[in-house]
């Protein structure tokens, strides 16, 4: 699949912050999103060391079979900075994005979309780059408050900063922690919670996730 490659990447946190300003008006949440689909992507990355591995698995969105997977191995492209975290994992992930045949109807990213401090996590930024509707489900918070949600399946509660509504808290199984959903380009925070909710039949994680994840860490440890 074809993705929209920046002529360069930032070198420095000052070149990377002026990356997402550029790109930030670029993110599209004014409508709802597919209300269905067919396919959709989990994207993770596993660090080993200055090792990682980025997969991408595109599973059926009816059945959660796989469909096709694609994982890169590579170095951080970017030193940790708290806000531009993205920025250490994107060129690995793009490389594995273009190796597919598959154009998924739906990036499901470990990370944050919207709820981020500069509202451009990398939901939004991987959304930007594909022009495909993208999603973040963290498993932590990076800002914002909430109100604990209901123990039940599917209980949400708004996840909000600064008077602003950037995510949602959603229970996908009973009694379990929550996870935290943000909505990254062109897609709606309701649309994105049915979606995840229904992609997380029997674990705290969506399948996109957890098979993104399993495909990562085998590769990290082969020899």
């Amino acid at each position: 699949m074809d993705v929209r490659r920046p002529p360069t990447w930032p070198a420095t946190p000052q070149e990377a912050l002026a990356e997402q300003d550029r790109l930030r008006p670029l993110v599209d949440l004014a409508g709802p999103g597919p209300q269905t689909i067919a396919t959709a992507a989990g994207l993770d990355v596993t660090y080993a060391g200055d090792r990682l591995a980025a997969a991408v698995v595109v599973l059926d969105a009816g059945t959660l079979d796989v469909i096709e997977e694609s994982v890169v191995e590579g170095v951080p492209a970017f030193p940790y900075v708290p806000g531009l975290f993205a920025f250490r994992e994107l060129p690995a992930l793009l490389d594995a994005l273009e190796a597919l045949t598959t154009v998924p109807d739906l990036l499901v990213c470990d990370g944050h979309g919207l709820a981020h401090p500069r509202r451009f996590g990398l939901a939004c930024h991987l959304g930007v780059l594909t022009g495909l509707p993208a999603v973040g489900v963290a498993k932590t918070p990076l800002l914002g408050g909430y109100d604990e949600p209901g123990p039940e399946r599917g209980a949400a509660s708004p996840l909000r900063d600064g008077g602003e509504t950037v995510g949602t808290v959603l229970r996908t199984q009973a009694g379990v922690k929550p996870v935290y959903v943000s909505a990254g380009h062109r897609i709606d925070l309701p649309t994105a919670r049915r979606h995840v909710l229904a992609l997380s039949p029997r674990y705290r994680l969506p399948e996109t996730t957890r098979r993104a994840d399993h495909l990562s860490r085998q590769v990290l440890r082969a020899p």
